[in-house]
């Protein structure tokens, strides 16, 4: 996602620079949509589905109701904030928007390595004595 996002951002800084008429004007915005498409794919096979893993692997049965709601209600939140934000973000700078985006999906990466536990191979109980 972040490499995709990264292609994208910098095609919208170089196509501030080369005149609309040209043919690699014409090739970078292939390469922005690309780039958007790799991402959207990346992240429905990957980040999209975290909340939901993290949710079913690492939470007690008792609170799994409480607290899958509140993931829930934190995951459309931030899609909302996203939206709403995007088209201002846009309007101001358009590889700006992208490299914003960029490093909060690199920040997002490093954070599910150091933060997320592994629960390969671990039953319910060694999970929570992690959290203990």
């Amino acid at each position: 996602m972040a490499l995709s996002l990264l292609v994208v951002s910098i095609s919208f800084y170089l196509k501030e620079y080369i005149s609309p008429d040209s043919d690699l004007y014409a090739t970078l915005s292939l390469v922005s949509v690309a780039g958007v498409v790799v991402m959207v794919i990346a992240f429905s096979l990957g980040l999209g589905a975290m909340p939901w893993i993290i949710m079913s692997e690492i939470l007690p049965i008792n609170i799994k109701g409480l607290v899958g709601s509140f993931a829930t209600l934190a995951n459309w939140f931030f899609s909302w904030l996203v939206t709403l934000t995007a088209n201002l973000l846009l309007d101001w700078s358009s590889g700006g928007t992208f490299t914003i985006y960029t490093a909060v999906c690199v920040f997002t990466a490093e954070f599910v390595a150091i933060w997320v536990p592994e629960t390969k191979g671990k039953t319910l109980e060694e999970i929570q004595q992690f959290f203990r």
